[in-house]
């Protein structure tokens, strides 16, 4: 990379990121967009996405953010696939980041680098994640090793209603592990889950450990009932969690306010703490985390990116 300084950068490739890259480019900016680790964002794990304004009949997460990218590359948007951002000063304009280890400028930034996966914190989950443990169902659910097998997913919500449903088409049998006495999803996908003859509900529990150390991949599953304090195990191949996300902001703290779980504070509009950084999508936003929001979030910040460049002359 030289030392040119760019218009526009965003970082994050999902709804958000691919937005606020196409509406920039619309205005002639030449965004840069770095994609990161994962192109696409979350949405490339999710099977069919069924309620993005304009697709009836749903659509493939992957194919609905190729089809993204394709309509920012179409009005100059540059994409970098699996650039990562792996420091950021913001004292000054034009900010300076360093990527894949070589410095990059930019006069303004659009950050919408999403959210990962929750863990579930212990430490059988990290010695048996890829061995049975796994955050995607439509990514891993159809491996042989899940085959006919009894499996466990945990969480409540929509995520994982989708995934204990999708799961139904390969396993033996789904468990779905909640810590409360209902679901927080909704009644749509808590209907779906429920009435399918292959999930099987376990409330007011959650996972102690998860077992089959000692044979290298999971064998089950230890419980404990959050009311009662009883133990049981249940035996299973596979553990998917879907306890909620983390944002994806570790490399700005210090630099931009957040709040106490790391979500980046807009304070106005997609405005950061810094101006000339602009924020959208689900490292910013914990409450809706829909893929139509977050593409409104994007569009928000591209068009403040553009007036405060229009409003400097550049």
């Amino acid at each position: 990379m030289s030392n040119e300084i760019e218009k526009v950068t965003v970082i994050g490739s999902g709804c958000a990121g691919l937005t606020a890259a196409l509406y920039t480019a619309r205005a002639q900016l030449k965004p840069v967009v770095l994609t990161g680790a994962m192109p696409g964002g979350l949405l490339t794990t999710t099977s069919v996405v069924e309620n993005f304004p304009g697709w009836p009949e749903g659509i493939d997460g992957t194919e609905l953010m190729i089809k993204l990218q394709q309509q920012a590359e179409r009005f100059g948007a540059e994409v970098r696939f699996g650039s990562e951002v792996e420091a950021v000063d913001f004292s000054q304009r034009p900010f300076k980041m360093v990527v894949d280890g070589e410095e990059m400028f930019t006069q303004t930034l659009i950050i919408a680098s999403g959210a990962g996966h929750r863990h579930l914190g212990l430490e059988s989950e990290k010695k048996l994640d890829k061995k049975g443990v796994t955050y995607c169902a439509t990514c891993d659910g159809a491996l042989p090793m899940f085959r006919d097998q009894p499996l466990v997913v945990v969480g409540g919500g929509d995520s994982a209603c989708e995934e204990a449903t999708y799961l139904t088409r390969f396993a033996r049998k789904v468990y779905l592990v909640h810590r409360r006495n209902e679901l927080r999803a909704s009644k749509v996908m808590a209907a779906r889950a429920l009435n399918h003859e292959k999930i099987e509900p376990v409330w007011d529990s959650e996972i102690t450990e998860i077992l089959g150390e000692s044979e290298d991949k999971v064998t089950g599953v230890r419980l404990k009932n959050n009311k009662t304090n009883d133990e049981s195990v249940i035996d299973c191949a596979g553990v998917f969690i879907a306890i909620g996300h983390v944002p994806n902001t570790q490399i700005f703290q210090g630099q931009l306010d957040m709040d106490e779980e790391g979500y980046i504070i807009r304070k106005k509009n997609s405005q950061t703490s810094v101006e000339g950084v602009f924020v959208a999508g689900d490292c910013s936003d914990k409450v809706y985390r829909q893929a139509i929001t977050a593409a409104g979030m994007g569009c928000a910040a591209a068009i403040e990116a553009e007036r405060l460049l229009a409003s400097e002359n550049q």
